[in-house]
C-alpha cells in the first residue's frame, strides 16, 4: 500500500513539474517574442531620433540648399522655381474676380467681391465640376471650350451684370500640370499627368489657350495671374489678411513650400527686376535631401518600391501620402519576428492600404481599452483579436512616426526663415547672438489635412519650433491656417496683379 502511495505521489509530482515547465517555457517564449518586437520598436526609435541638434542641422541644411538653389539651375534638390509673382494682395483691393483650378478630372470655378481696405471677403462663391472622360483625350480646344461654357454658366447664375454686358473681369488661373512658367500670365505646358494626354496642347501657352475659348464664349475675361502650384495662392490669402506673412507651406497629402525673395539674392537669374524688389519663389521642398535627415530601413524600402525612387526623399518622410504606410511597414516587420499579431495577415503586405488618417485615428483613440486600434486592425488588416498590450504597441508606432514628420517639418519652416534672416539669427551668415537681433513678426501661412486636422501632429510642430527657437524667439512666429489657396488665392493674385 505504502509503495503505490509513493508511486501515485512520484507520479503527481511529475506532472506537476511537466506542467511547470509548460508554463515556464511558454513565458520564455513570450519574453522572447516580446523581446524582439521592443528590439524593432527601439531600432525605430533610435532611427527616428529627432534631439534639437539634430534639428538645428536640418535648419542649416534648408537654408544652405535654398541658396545652392537660387545660384544656378540644378545646383540644388530644391528647385528654386520663379513664379514671377512680384505683388502679393495688400488688402486694397476691389472689384469681382474670378478663379480657375484645374488640376485634375475636376476642377472648379469661384468668385469672389473685394472692398478694399484689407476687408473680409464678401462673397466667395465656389463649384466643382466633373470633366467628361472622352474630353481628357480630345483636343485643346473641346477641353478648354468645355471649361469655358461652365465658366459662362457659373457666371450667369451669380447674376455679374458687368461681366454679362461685356465688362472686363480678371481671373486667377491655377493649372497643377508640368509648365513652363514665362511670366505672371503665361506658361507653356510641358506634359500632361493624372490621366490627361492631349496631344496639340503640348507646347502651347496655357494661358492664351483659356482666353481664346473664353472668347468664343463671348466672355471678355483677363487671366491676370496663372499660378502652377496653389502653395503661391495659399502664401497670397495668408498676405492678404496679413502683411507680416512672408512663407506658406502645405501639409497635406503632399507638401511643399514657397517664400518671398530679394530679387537680387537669385543670383541664377542675373538681371532680374521688379518693381517691389521681390519675387515669390515656389521651393518644391518634397524633394529636399541631407545627410542629417533620420532616415530608416522603412523610409529606404518605400522609397525603393515607389514609382519615384530616389525623388522626393523630403515629402516621403512628413506628407499624408506616406506615415500611415510607414507604420503598416513596421508593423508589417513585427508581425514577421512575432506571432503577437495573431498568424499573419496578407494585408499587411498591401501598401498604402493604411492611409494616414487611419492611421492617425489609431495614434488619437483615447479609450483605455484602445477599442479603435483593435477595430482599424481587424477592419484595416484582418486581424481579428490582438492584445491590449499590441495594441498599446501599435500607438506607440503611430507616436514615434508621426513626432518625427512634425519635427521635421518644423526644422524645415525654419531653414526658410533661416534664409530669410527672419528666425533671430539674423540669416544664414548672421554672426550676430540673438540677444541683439531685432525679431521681426514673422507669420506662416498653413494649408492641408495633415495639419489642421491632426492634433498629436500640430502640437510636436509647435513643440520643436519653441524648442529649437527658445520660448523668446519663437513666440515671434506664428502659423495661420488658410483654406483655399488654389481658389480664394488665385482670385487675389489676379487682384493684385490687375493693374499691370
Amino acid at each position: 500500500m505504502g509503495r503505490v502511495v509513493v508511486g501515485v505521489a512520484v507520479s503527481v509530482a511529475v506532472v506537476a513539474c511537466i506542467v511547470a515547465a509548460g508554463v515556464v517555457t511558454r513565458r520564455v517564449q513570450s519574453r522572447g517574442k516580446w523581446s524582439r518586437v521592443v528590439r524593432v520598436l527601439k531600432e525605430l526609435e533610435e532611427a527616428c531620433e529627432t534631439s534639437v541638434g539634430r534639428l538645428k542641422q536640418v535648419v542649416d541644411a534648408m537654408a544652405v540648399e535654398m541658396h545652392a538653389g537660387l545660384a544656378s539651375e540644378g545646383g540644388s534638390k530644391l528647385k528654386m522655381l520663379l513664379t514671377f509673382v512680384d505683388n502679393l494682395p495688400d488688402g486694397n483691393e476691389m472689384g469681382t474676380l474670378y478663379a480657375l483650378d484645374l488640376g485634375s478630372t475636376n476642377f472648379s470655378v469661384s468668385s469672389i467681391q473685394l472692398e478694399g481696405n484689407r476687408s473680409s471677403i464678401l462673397e466667395h462663391d465656389v463649384q466643382r465640376i466633373p470633366i467628361p472622360q472622352h474630353l481628357l483625350t480630345s483636343t485643346g480646344n473641346d477641353l478648354f471650350d468645355f471649361i469655358a461654357s461652365s465658366l459662362k454658366e457659373f457666371i450667369d447664375k451669380g447674376n455679374d451684370s458687368e461681366a454679362l454686358l461685356g465688362g472686363r473681369r480678371d481671373l486667377g488661373f491655377t493649372f497643377s500640370f508640368p509648365t513652363k512658367q514665362n511670366s505672371i500670365s503665361s506658361g507653356m505646358l510641358i506634359k500632361w499627368t493624372k490621366g490627361f494626354s492631349i496631344g496639340d496642347m503640348v507646347g502651347k501657352d496655357v494661358t492664351e489657350c483659356l482666353e481664346q475659348a473664353m472668347k468664343r464664349k463671348g466672355l471678355n475675361i483677363r487671366v491676370t495671374a496663372l499660378q502652377i502650384n496653389d502653395t503661391v495662392g495659399t502664401l497670397a490669402l495668408g498676405h492678404y489678411h496679413d502683411a507680416d506673412t512672408v512663407a506658406a507651406v502645405i501639409i497635406g497629402t503632399g507638401t511643399n513650400a514657397c517664400y518671398l525673395e530679394r530679387t537680387d539674392a537669385i543670383i541664377k537669374c542675373q538681371g532680374l527686376l521688379t518693381t517691389s524688389g521681390f519675387m515669390v519663389v515656389n521651393m518644391e521642398w518634397g524633394n529636399f535631401w541631407s545627410s542629417h535627415l533620420p532616415r530608416t530601413s522603412y523610409d529606404i524600402d518605400l522609397d525603393f518600391d515607389s514609382p519615384n525612387s530616389n525623388d522626393q526623399g523630403f515629402e516621403k518622410m512628413i506628407s499624408g501620402m506616406y506615415l500611415g504606410d510607414i507604420v503598416r511597414r513596421v508593423i508589417l516587420r513585427m508581425s514577421q519576428e512575432s506571432d503577437i499579431f495573431g498568424l499573419g495577415s496578407s494585408r499587411l503586405s498591401m501598401p498604402f492600404v493604411l492611409t494616414t488618417p487611419i492611421m492617425a485615428e489609431m495614434h488619437e483613440d483615447e479609450s483605455l481599452d484602445f477599442r479603435d486600434v483593435a477595430r482599424i486592425l481587424k477592419d484595416i488588416f484582418g486581424i481579428p483579436e490582438v492584445s491590449l498590450k499590441a495594441r498599446k504597441l501599435v500607438v506607440r508606432i503611430c507616436d514615434v512616426v508621426t513626432r518625427r514628420a512634425a519635427r521635421l517639418v518644423a526644422a524645415g519652416i525654419l531653414g526658410i526663415l533661416k534664409k530669410m534672416g527672419r528666425d533671430g539669427t539674423g540669416g544664414i551668415t548672421g554672426v550676430r547672438s540673438r540677444t541683439d537681433v531685432n525679431i521681426k513678426r514673422t507669420v506662416v501661412a498653413v494649408e492641408g489635412g495633415l495639419y489642421t486636422n491632426y492634433t498629436m501632429f500640430r502640437e510636436y510642430l509647435h513643440e520643436a519650433l519653441i524648442e529649437i527657437l527658445g520660448e523668446d524667439i519663437a513666440k515671434h512666429v506664428i502659423l495661420k491656417v488658410t483654406e483655399d489657396g488654389s481658389g480664394i488665392g488665385a482670385a487675389l493674385l489676379a487682384a493684385s496683379h490687375s493693374s499691370k
